[in-house]
């Protein structure tokens, strides 16, 4: 079993505050999903690029 990890700043949008997405250390892979429905499967990219997507985000105005 993985453990799916989401942002300690994830207030969500919904009503709930559950609207997130989750991340884990799928081992070769970082694992990215969809935290209200997580049995929709997940994206599983190579670390090197969710390195360079994070860097990216984190340089958006």
């Amino acid at each position: 079993m993985n453990d799916w990890r989401k942002s300690s700043h994830s207030t969500g949008g919904g009503s709930d505050g559950t609207d997130c997405v989750e991340l884990a250390n799928l081992g070769t892979t970082i694992g990215i999903r969809d935290s209200k429905a997580p049995m929709h499967g997940n994206l599983s990219v190579p670390h090197a690029s969710f390195v360079q997507l994070a860097e990216h985000i984190r340089q958006l105005p």
